[in-house]
Formats: C-alpha cells, structure tokens, sequence
C-alpha cells in the first residue's frame, strides 16, 4: 500500500517504505536513538508493512531518507512508533511534516483518535508533540512479554 504526499515542508516527499530502504530507515533509528536490544527494528518494519492497518512512511529530501513515522491503529486509535528526523536535518519542518503524514494516513482511514508514547525524561520529544497540539494525559501502561523473558525498561 502505497502513499505519496506532494512536496511540502522544504520538499519532503512522504511515500510507503520500500524493500530498498529498509537499511537506511534502520541506520536513521538508530542515529536518532530509537531502538532497544529487545526490538528487531527490521522485524517491527516487517510487521507493519503493507498492512490495512498499519505502514512504515519515509520522508525524502530528494533522494535522501530524513524522517519515517510506523503508524498503525486497531480500528479505533491510531499510534506512533519511530518517528524520526535525521538529526543533521532537524528544524527544517520536516517532523512537522512526516507527523502530518502519519496524521493523515489514520485520517483516510477513519481514525479519530491518536497516540502515541514518549519515554519518561525525554523533554524534547514532549516539547515537540507539544508544538503539534499534542496534549500529555495521564496513563499507566501495563506491559509483559508473552514468552516470559523479564521486563525491559
């Protein structure tokens, strides 16, 4: 399932990850922080791809991978993982304009609601969603892995 948005944002084309660009989307999570030992990054690609209810978009600069968002929802909220800008291409509207992406792929979907999680002490992420009128609410996530390995943080 293919996506493509206009150029927007200082040229940035958003279209549905390719099996070409696994490897890069990888290097750029990685750059950016996001992944964790107990996460096969190019499993969690595989399963998102080309789902009805969930995809991998990356944001190009001409040729260039600079941002992605995994988005996905269960028919009634949507969520965000990985939402990345590379860090040598930040404040050039580029996370303003992949999360609009991802927006706008639950939006076709019919999904009314979105969220998404940040990990405790990372204030500049908050202060980003902030900008995009994300509003903090108060939850407790309760989580275990179902081969019974220990909890991660």
């Amino acid at each position: 399932m293919t996506q493509s948005t206009a150029p927007s944002q200082g040229g940035l084309r958003v279209d549905a990850i390719a099996d070409a660009d696994v490897a890069a989307v990888v290097a750029l999570w990685e750059r950016c922080g996001l992944t964790r030992p107990w996460n096969e990054p190019q499993a969690d690609i595989a399963r998102a791809r080309g789902k009805t209810n969930s995809e991998v978009l990356v944001g190009r600069d001409g040729a260039a991978i600079v941002a992605t968002v995994m988005v996905g929802h269960d028919g009634h909220r949507g969520s965000f993982y990985y939402v990345a800008v590379d860090p040598d291409q930040q404040m050039k509207g580029y996370g303003r304009a992949i999360v609009t992406a991802g927006e706008d792929w639950l939006r076709q979907r019919g999904i009314e609601k979105l969220q998404l999680m940040v990990r405790p002490g990372n204030t500049a992420a908050g202060a980003f969603y902030e900008t995009l009128d994300f509003e903090e609410q108060e939850r407790v996530i309760y989580a275990k892995w179902l081969d019974g390995r220990a909890m991660t943080p």
